[in-house]
């Protein structure tokens, strides 16, 4: 397994923990630091994580440069490149696994992030404990007691913290330094730990509505682009949505452009629009209502 290490105080405490547990389980244990170019020094900063890694015992030990673009912002961008260097890291080492260092600290961020964009019930899920090649062990741990373990394994624990953690620019910047705090103070302690376990409960319900609308999909798709619409209408809402969600990607909307606005156009259209009636979706996708049927098409849609 590889431990993904930015240098940070959490990951720098994963990295002493799984070196230290791994070989008494019989696991092979390396890391992975990611340099994004986004600061001066960056890459002396990877040089010196990796070589902290080594001293541990971690092999194989890789830094990844990446450049960070595209859509998303440069807080999305950058993730979406580090994921993609956790993957090709993984790729070729042979690792089963990546391990990251987020804390319970960082789920009622993220938990609190997706509120705010009211997305529904999978963006109040935050993050999961496992998905695909990635594992967050430290996901039920308060980021005091990460640290504190960190110091008291090594006194001398290198903590740098990305100074864009602290950056008012950030979105989750502000909500660590800013209105977390703020929550605290006013509601009490235990606003990080309530927001973490929403999100666990969210996560809970989305993945099982989830596994609904995987069995609905194909007792309502008639072919690519091809929905009845009057099958549809018939099943909860929250299940619809996401079949209709599916149908919209697999036309060619782009999963970053479609909104639960677009969603709830097409659901519109499937309860309560007339024959003829229609919306138009990102990517040059067209919606229309056709014979009791939702038609999506990027080319032979209707005026």
């Amino acid at each position: 397994m590889l431990v993904a290490v930015s240098g940070g105080a959490d990951s720098t405490a994963l990295l002493q923990a799984a070196c230290f547990v791994g070989p008494r389980l019989g696991l092979a244990v390396g890391a992975v630091t990611v340099d994004h170019g986004l600061q001066p020094g960056s890459a002396e900063r990877a040089r010196q994580v990796a070589r902290y890694a080594a001293s541990l015992g971690a092999e194989p030990v890789t830094a990844w440069h990446v450049r960070v673009e595209g859509p998303g912002g440069p807080e999305g961008a950058a993730r979406r490149a580090r994921h993609a260097a956790y993957a090709g890291a993984a790729g070729a080492t042979g690792a089963t696994a990546v391990l990251l260092g987020h804390t319970r600290d960082d789920q009622a961020e993220t938990v609190l992030l997706g509120l705010a964009r009211g997305s529904g019930t999978r963006s109040l899920a935050g993050m999961a404990p496992r998905a695909g090649l990635l594992r967050r062990p430290f996901l039920t741990l308060p980021r005091a007691t990460v640290r504190q373990a960190a110091l008291l394994a090594d006194p001398a624990t290198p903590g740098w913290d990305d100074p864009h953690n602290s950056d008012p620019r950030f979105a989750r910047a502000r909500v660590r330094g800013r209105v977390l705090p703020v929550l605290e103070a006013e509601l009490g302690p235990g606003v990080a730990a309530a927001l973490a376990r929403t999100g666990d409960l969210a996560r809970a319900d989305a993945d099982a509505l989830d596994e609904w609308a995987e069995r609905e999909e194909p007792r309502h798709t008639r072919g690519p682009g091809d929905l009845d619409a009057v099958g549809l209408s018939a099943i909860p809402a929250a299940v619809r949505a996401r079949v209709l969600r599916r149908a919209a990607l697999a036309a060619g909307c782009p999963a970053d452009d479609l909104t639960a606005g677009h969603v709830s156009a097409l659901s519109v259209l499937v309860r309560q629009a007339p024959e003829g009636a229609g919306t138009d979706l990102p990517g040059g996708v067209r919606a229309w209502r056709e014979g009791g049927r939702l038609l999506l098409s990027r080319t032979g849609g209707r005026p």
